[in-house]
């Protein structure tokens, strides 16, 4: 049930993420050397981001050893 929640979460954060890009971008704008760029431009950035971030988070969250498997209190052990 939990990923059926994080579907609309991810999408939220989309549109946050956006516009504090875009109110970033204006505020180091002069000290950067950039033009101030409206929301729909910073709506590409973020998804070229999250499209370039997204697969290396997977693969850095995936890199993780895994455990061995717990056995059950009656097995009996390997010989």
């Amino acid at each position: 049930m939990g990923a059926f929640f994080r579907l609309p979460a991810a999408g939220l954060m989309f549109f946050v993420s956006a516009w504090l890009l875009m109110i970033f971008a204006g505020i180091v704008a002069s000290d950067v050397g950039i033009w101030p760029f409206g929301y729909g431009t910073s709506m590409v950035a973020t998804i070229g981001l999250w499209l370039v971030v997204a697969p290396a988070a997977r693969a850095v969250a995936g890199a993780r050893p895994k455990l061995p498997a717990k056995r059950s209190a009656g097995s009996e052990p390997d010989r």
